[in-house]
């Protein structure tokens, strides 16, 4: 009885090549030569703590921090939308801005350093509001003509833009961008 399928070996040998790659089971014949010709495993598929964070090759990828500079993420929601829909729709809309910011810009050292296991019980969020669509908007295209990663929310399927966060920057950096946007309250 074959109990691994064909659409499944590719998966078991990448967790068996990964999870322990000693000598494979003679269960498996050609093993060895499959598992000899795989790349080796990306650092990102092992214990995030072991690996330091890879640099970006982009110029402005990390702002210069100064010292005792607090690393910051904003997120600005929709007036319009948070009178409009429940509140927990909102706040969801908020949430999923600010992990697809930080899962795009992962690679950065600034993003890292805001997800290490040292500052993960301190991290610091802004969260702002404009008044609808068109400023949201305006707002990426602003950010985006000055280079600040961000991620514009547009909830699916009916192609909303609801919200928008940066990945985290310094503050001092990232604080006059939005200096004339409101506090959310």
């Amino acid at each position: 009885m074959n109990l691994i399928s064909s659409s499944t070996f590719p998966l078991t040998l990448k967790f068996y090549t990964v999870l322990r790659p000693l000598s494979p089971p003679s269960i498996f014949p050609s093993l060895r030569s499959r598992v000899s010709a795989l790349p080796p495993p990306h650092p990102r598929s092992m214990n995030s703590s072991a690996v330091a964070p890879m640099p970006s090759s982009s110029p402005s990828s990390d702002a210069a921090k100064e010292p005792g500079d607090l690393l910051v993420q904003y997120v600005v929601l929709r007036r319009d939308l948070i009178d409009e829909w429940p509140l927990g729709s909102t706040v969801t809309q908020g949430c999923h801005a600010a992990v697809a910011a930080i899962w795009n810009h992962r690679d950065r050292i600034d993003t890292a350093a805001y997800l290490s296991a040292s500052n993960l019980d301190s991290m610091n969020k802004v969260t702002l509001e404009v008044k609808g669509e068109t400023q949201i908007r305006n707002l990426a295209e602003k950010l985006e003509a000055e280079g600040i990663e961000h991620k514009l929310w547009i909830e699916q399927p009916e192609n909303i833009p609801t919200c928008l966060a940066t990945r985290p920057y310094p503050k001092s950096f990232i604080a006059s961008y939005f200096k004339k946007i409101k506090l959310c309250k």
